[in-house]
């Protein structure tokens, strides 16, 4: 597991938490606390644009999903003021494109709400070279199908009819997998 303590001594432990959900912002930034960071926390891409640009943190923790917009936005300003930044993107509406997405600009890795803040300490201190453990619980057959589907889906521009034509499926039968909650 990783560790705050095992920064190089002097190195900076500031980290921006960005997320419109007040009740587990409030115990992310406790708990990073409890863990050695200094924290500064948004709950919308406008303060966590602002925050980037007058202080950027050397750590970020952002949701995807915000009321006024996305938080990909933040990551890009935040890798434009400081390009050593290291960024957790959470989200609650895990899909591979995404990930994809959020880890091109820059994320250094893409967490599905509920994470912990253990998890996420060890996902922004994890070197290159360190390889996360299996999961405990792997994505079943039908969940990695569904990804596959959303995947090509936001690539085709959320059309039904281009994303069914790639697909080799029928068009109704798209929109109806589309329709459903994605499954565990």
């Amino acid at each position: 597991m990783a560790d705050i303590s095992e920064l190089a001594p002097g190195a900076e432990k500031t980290i921006l938490l960005l997320d419109d959900d007040e009740p587990f912002l409030r115990r992310l930034a406790k708990a990073m606390e409890k863990r050695g960071f200094d924290v500064e926390t948004a709950d919308s891409v406008a303060a966590g644009r602002a925050i980037a640009t007058a202080r950027p943190p050397a750590f970020a923790v952002v949701d995807l999903r915000l009321e006024d917009g996305n938080g990909l936005d933040v990551v890009e300003v935040l890798r434009e003021k400081r390009p050593d930044a290291r960024v957790v993107v959470l989200t609650g509406y895990g899909a591979i494109a995404t990930a994809v997405a959020a880890v091109k600009i820059g994320a250094v890795d893409y967490l599905s709400k509920p994470a912990d803040a253990a998890d996420i300490v060890n996902a922004l201190l994890a070197t290159g070279d360190d390889l996360p453990p299996p999961p405990e619980n792997p994505m079943s057959a039908d969940r990695v199908r569904w990804e596959h589907i959303q995947r090509v889906f936001e690539l085709c521009d959320r059309n039904v009819s281009e994303t069914a034509r790639r697909l080799n499926m029928h068009r109704r039968t798209l929109q109806r997998i589309l329709a459903k909650r994605s499954p565990r």
